[in-house]
């Protein structure tokens, strides 16, 4: 399943995507917005795999939304105005889809997100294969080694992330997002904007939050579908 989230100003084209998206079965709607920034600051805390974007939108445009986000999801642009596709396939979009919009050319281009993040998952597969089984990472005035069957949790504490090892904790102003890069995939799992939990270190599930050790950590919403494909596996 995809998380996805639709963003345009109008209410009769978020209508339509949202009725397109609910026939579409491997995606699920995690919200839609009329705001552009309303929307960024849901993507930027939130687990969103991808993002149906207008690009002519007050406040804020579509391109403007792509320069902020980078990276942060991936993008399907949709627009009544063809000129704008040029500019937004430099962003390395999926798709660009031309109002008024099909369902046979919506499902075209949902179909790419999904073999692309598809491909991108069995990359992550085949990258842990030659992955260290440790990290360095900098706290304080050393860098420190760190085995990964160490760690139990990282939790971001605002300008800091606290690596909880099984020895204690390490405290580093690395960003969560950059140490979650270096992890092993099939090891660990963000479970929240805050936290990465280490799979194996859980103790037991309990509706929505984990036990590891002495700490009972949240699964937000935008998390629960990946974790519990991930229990069930």
């Amino acid at each position: 399943m995809l998380n996805c989230v639709i963003v345009d100003d109008e209410p009769l084209a978020i209508d339509l995507l949202k009725d397109y998206v609910e026939k579409t079965k491997f995606l699920n709607l995690e919200g839609f917005f009329t705001n552009p920034i309303e929307a960024m600051h849901f993507v930027q805390e939130e687990n969103i795999d991808l993002i149906f974007l207008d690009i002519q939108m007050p406040e804020l445009t579509g391109i403007q939304f792509l320069k902020i986000l980078q990276k942060k999801s991936n993008f399907i642009l949709t627009t009544a105005y063809d000129q704008f596709a040029i500019d937004g396939y430099e962003f390395d979009i999926i798709d660009f889809l031309l109002k008024p919009i099909t369902f046979e050319r919506f499902m075209l281009a949902a179909k790419k997100a999904e073999d692309r993040l598809t491909n991108l998952n069995i990359q992550d597969a085949q990258n842990d294969k030659y992955s260290k089984d440790y990290i360095f990472i900098k706290s304080e005035y050393k860098v420190i080694k760190i085995d990964l069957d160490d760690i139990l949790y990282l939790e971001g504490m605002g300008d800091y992330v606290n690596v909880q090892t099984k020895q204690g904790k390490i405290l580093t102003l690395e960003t969560i997002k950059s140490l979650q890069q270096r992890l092993i995939v099939s090891k660990f799992i963000r479970v929240h904007k805050s936290f990465i939990i280490s799979f194996s270190k859980i103790d037991f599930i309990e509706r929505n939050r984990v036990k590891i050790g002495d700490k009972l950590i949240p699964i937000s919403n935008s998390y629960q579908k990946e974790f519990w494909e991930k229990v069930r596996h």
